[in-house]
């Protein structure tokens, strides 16, 4: 039974399904831990659903297994020919150079639930669940043995590398569960070291509100001076502690996220995008990951990206952005616009 369920998983594009228990994650007391220390910041979502994240059998009543999925969006990197010049682009983390995952990888999971239904009589019943879903997807997949939590705190396959999404499916199927994977990091601190703004405060420790993602994505107010300089030019999440881990020498292309792969994200202009209205932005990035950001998160983002890279060139843009009917993007081109001129009077 389980034999067949891997099979019509890897039929259907995933690189990797294993199963654990509907239990407990054995994580739930520190992240409700982690919750308490405010270390969420402003994702308010993660206290509302913090009961379903610390038991998956409140999601789906009867649970007793729960079936985990990898997809690798890893991709070759293009040759240095071919690449965009890096002179004033963004730079977009990895995950996000794709139409939206959770479309791509919802559809599959749908599929693979009916498949279960067939497994028994009566049709069990069956959740599927992507990362919007309120799972502790990254504990129940180092449980089931995808791979083993890092010390950079995201989960890391050692056939993968750091370079996958995850996907679930409780059920109320009872499977044999597969063993967990035991961590492997050693003595290595690559990740700590690499994160520009230090959010990972201790190996396996993470506080969300310094880190570039959370800053970039799920912050919807301004960006704390403070920590702007250390976003560099990237505008939508960060693969900093992700790149460095020595696991990804083993990193390999996945069938399922390939075609959907949008190249054209991975290092836009910025003063491209910072001349986008509504209507420009919507079209841009529907059914993408960035849509998420919404066009005035983006072009927050922007506006500090060019305060710490921009030239005399992007003046223009920003003096334009500053006026913005949106005071979030008003407030970031003005900062970047002195970033720039006092680069310009130390000269």
């Amino acid at each position: 039974m389980k034999a067949a369920l891997c099979q019509r998983a890897r039929q259907l594009g995933f690189d990797a399904c294993r199963v654990t228990s509907a239990d407990p994650p054995p994580h739930a007391p520190r992240f409700i831990a982690w919750l308490e220390a405010g270390r969420h910041g402003t994702m308010a979502y993660l206290l509302r659903t913090a009961a379903q994240r610390a038991d998956p059998r409140i999601l789906l009543s009867g649970a007793r297994s729960v079936v985990t999925l990898a997809a690798s969006y890893w991709q070759a990197p293009a040759p240095p020919s071919a690449r965009a010049s890096p002179q004033l682009r963004g730079l977009v983390a990895r995950y996000a150079r794709h139409a939206d995952y959770h479309d791509v990888l919802a559809q599959r999971i749908e599929q693979l639930a009916a498949f279960i239904a067939t497994l028994d009589h009566p049709a069990p019943r069956s959740m599927a669940c992507v990362d919007a879903s309120p799972v502790l997807e990254r504990d129940l997949a180092q449980r089931s043995g995808i791979g083993f939590i890092g010390k950079h705190t995201n989960l890391v396959s050692r056939q993968l590398g750091n370079w996958f999404f995850l996907g679930e499916i409780l059920t109320t199927l009872e499977l044999e569960p597969d063993p967990p994977q035991a961590n492997r990091c050693g003595s290595c601190a690559r990740c700590l070291e690499a994160c520009p703004t230090r959010a990972l405060i201790a190996p396996f420790e993470l506080d969300a509100r310094l880190c570039i993602a959370y800053l970039t994505i799920e912050l919807k107010g301004p960006i704390p001076a403070e920590v702007r300089p250390a976003i560099g030019n990237r505008i939508f999440g960060c693969d900093d502690c992700l790149s460095v881990c020595p696991w990804n020498r083993f990193a390999q292309a996945g069938s399922l996220m390939r075609k959907h792969a949008r190249p054209d994200l991975a290092e836009p202009d910025l003063i491209e995008l910072l001349r986008l209205d509504d209507s420009g932005f919507r079209s841009r990035f529907a059914d993408t990951p960035l849509a998420r950001a919404k066009r005035r998160g983006l072009l927050r983002n922007v506006c500090v990206a060019l305060g710490n890279i921009g030239t005399a060139v992007a003046l223009p843009a920003l003096e334009c952005a500053a006026r913005d009917h949106e005071p979030l993007i008003a407030e970031h081109a003005s900062w970047a616009l002195t970033r720039i001129q006092q680069r310009q009077g130390a000269h």
